[in-house]
């Protein structure tokens, strides 16, 4: 029956995305690249390859898998990399990523759609990052007998996994080779429900953002327009984190600045910034214009993680939307102390931080301005939180090395 109903939703939401096409540019992009898509998979693929399959749901996924990608690519050069989006944010913006040899959409989940995929690929191993359970896929590589992997997963009590209902959500967890999770609770969560093939090896994302932070670019076009000036740096943000900006960057000192780089950078959102901040904001396209301005607006993709090594402070958006907040170890990799809405609890990494007094969540303005005020006013607490944070990243490096160990790989 779950089963029926589960192949009922796949059924719904191919409809449902078909429909959304119309009138949605991301809509439009998932259909599009999933016309033709598995004839074209076959085509691609050469013969006689060993390959691996690694599948990201979407970005953040994505930059979770990556160290593992490229230390695979360059330790076991004999297995060809075949890379899996489910989202058009996570495919069109690694299409052309060098370090995997194939790169596509998945197709939906479906019995035919899942079979043929796998048969085409033929993996001698799969591995998924962090989450996205299919059933089909999942069934189908167990029947195969292809080892399945799941890389920096974090499991939560509230999930259909450990509630009574649960049987067919722990039926797909059965076909898993094994678990290479984040945390202790994860664990723990899996050995409660009969699980014992688990392994807490941390979150990979620690590796990626410790080598971004060795390989951070330098703008000399922002380290003229922030002078000596202290800067809070505003990541990924949406609408709610920028009204809130607006409201509480008067507790800063007047010689404090402000970077927003925001989630969305169609012309509508920046239009929308542009008209919250008025005339005191300029554009990075633009930022020879205008040095004097206290806000600057990254206008463009690709910055972000580099542009933390100019704040003091951080604040990572999201945190006022459904799906919770953004990458917040991109700017604690730098030493910044972090700040984001209350919607954070199901990130691992942030729970941590919060837990050390590292981050601080706030619910609405006045809390927002209370910290703001707090870290600002305290350079000693700023230094001191710095060398917290740089301890803190050190000691949950290695995550990669340890999962890359014990994949079950033959030569």
């Amino acid at each position: 029956m779950q089963l029926a109903l589960y192949n009922l939703f796949l059924f719904l939401y191919k409809i449902s995305i078909s429909i959304a096409a119309g009138f949605n540019p991301k809509a439009l992009l998932w259909v599009r690249g999933r016309k033709g898509l598995l004839h074209n998979i076959e085509q691609s693929l050469g013969r006689h390859e060993k390959r691996i399959w690694i599948h990201c749901s979407s970005v953040g996924e994505f930059e979770q898998g990556r160290p593992l990608i490229e230390k695979l690519k360059k330790d076991r050069p004999e297995f060809k990399i075949v890379l899996t989006f489910f989202s058009p944010s996570g495919y069109e913006l690694q299409k052309n990523y060098p370090h995997a040899d194939y790169i596509f959409y998945l197709p939906l989940d479906g019995f035919r759609r899942s079979a043929k995929f796998i048969k085409a690929v033929n993996p001698s191993l799969a591995i998924f990052v962090k989450y996205e359970f299919w059933y089909h896929y999942f069934n189908g590589l167990s029947e195969r007998r292809i080892p399945l992997i799941l890389i920096s997963a974090a499991f939560r009590k509230e999930q259909a996994f450990f509630k009574e209902y649960g049987v067919f959500f722990r039926s797909i967890l059965k076909k898993v080779s094994y678990f290479f999770v984040q945390d202790e609770q994860s664990k723990k969560l899996l050995q409660q429900i009969g699980f014992t093939n688990v392994e807490v090896t941390g979150d990979t994302r620690y590796d990626r953002v410790y080598e971004i932070a060795q390989q951070a670019k330098k703008f000399p076009e922002i380290e003229q327009w922030k002078g000596d000036a202290p800067v809070l740096i505003a990541g990924s943000t949406w609408p709610e984190d920028e009204r809130l900006l607006k409201q509480s960057f008067s507790a800063l000192p007047g010689n404090w600045k402000l970077i927003i780089a925001p989630h969305e950078i169609d012309p509508q959102h920046l239009r929308q910034i542009a008209d919250i901040f008025a005339d005191d904001i300029v554009f990075f396209s633009k930022i020879s214009d205008n040095l004097s301005a206290r806000i600057l607006v990254i206008d463009n993709i690709g910055m972000l993680a580099s542009i933390y090594r100019y704040g003091y402070i951080a604040y990572v958006g999201g945190g006022f939307q459904k799906g919770g907040i953004h990458n917040t170890l991109e700017p604690a990799v730098f030493g910044l102390p972090v700040i984001f809405g209350p919607v954070y609890k199901k990130f691992v990494e942030a729970n941590e931080l919060v837990a050390c007094g590292l981050a601080f969540p706030v619910e609405h303005e006045l809390a927002f301005r209370t910290v703001l005020e707090k870290l600002s006013s305290d350079s000693n607490l700023l230094k001191q939180l710095h060398r917290q944070l740089e301890l803190f990243v050190a000691g949950n490096i290695g995550a990669t090395q340890k999962i890359l160990s014990q994949l079950p790989l033959r030569s």
